[in-house]
């Protein structure tokens, strides 16, 4: 048995997140049934991650078992040819066995996107802000997340995780067009880079931080947050319309199996 990995991007507009959902179509479910055609055999795959309702994904990986060797470059070409437009796959490439798309992951990248001045063009990808932001003073308080290692106050409650705990290595907004547009005025983005994330966690810190740049809460309030343990007193969680995930890292020099493409 040879194990792959997958990487693609998509679009999340359409999707019930990433995850197979009961009552709604999600990604891992369509890029399952592609890739279950064209082997013809069941193909269950595992996503480095879970992305919620509306997010989008311009890097995920996820691996999936195969008892044969595989073309993967047309395995990459029929698989596009299977899927709807707003799933794509770059790449298809053998790793040992031990190499794990979630748990082997390194470090993992999110960006949230705001725009201050309405846009048709932006309203699929970037959550439009109404109101003046103090930048210097969101950033200040960004920065503050690097001290910090338990955040339990932006996860979601009452989910299987059995640890808070994140390495956070960046976390501050930047004056950035939203993706494939350029030069948007008024366009900011947010980026973060940590070890591992809680479910919905992004989307709470981002909204936390608007609160920051509104001037409803202090730097200093900012941090009790952090260090209070409770989702009920950090910010609202923002739209899921305007989070990326962006880069994915693994160290797939130590992966046996895994050639360069």
């Amino acid at each position: 048995m040879s194990r792959y990995f997958i990487q693609l991007s998509y679009d999340g507009t359409a999707y019930h997140g990433w995850q197979v959902q009961p009552n709604g179509v999600s990604v891992q479910e369509t890029l399952q049934q592609a890739l279950s055609t064209i082997l013809r055999q069941p193909i269950e795959i595992v996503g480095a991650g879970r992305t919620d309702a509306g997010v989008h994904a311009q890097m995920m990986v996820a691996h999936f078992d195969y008892q044969e060797k595989l073309d993967e470059g047309q395995l990459v070409y029929k698989t596009n040819k299977l899927l709807p437009p707003d799933i794509a796959v770059q790449r298809v490439y053998p790793v040992s066995e031990e190499m794990h798309a979630r748990f082997s992951a390194t470090s993992r990248t999110y960006h949230y996107y705001i725009h201050t001045k309405k846009s048709p063009f932006q309203r699929h990808y970037s959550w439009q802000i109404t109101y003046p932001l103090d930048f210097d003073r969101m950033n200040e308080a960004a920065a503050r997340l690097l001290d910090y290692k338990d955040f339990t106050s932006f996860s979601k409650t009452q989910t299987d995780t059995k640890t808070n705990i994140c390495h956070i290595t960046e976390a501050r907004w930047i004056t950035s067009p939203i993706p494939s547009k350029e030069g948007e005025e008024g366009s900011f983005c947010f980026t973060i880079t940590a070890n591992r994330f809680l479910r919905n966690m992004v989307r709470a810190i981002v909204g936390t931080l608007i609160e920051v740049g509104r001037g409803r809460m202090t730097v200093e309030e900012f941090c009790r947050v952090i260090e209070g343990k409770d989702r009920c007193s950090a910010g609202e969680s923002v739209p899921g319309h305007g989070l990326f995930l962006v880069d994915i890292s693994y160290d797939l020099k130590d992966s046996k199996d895994f050639k360069e493409q």
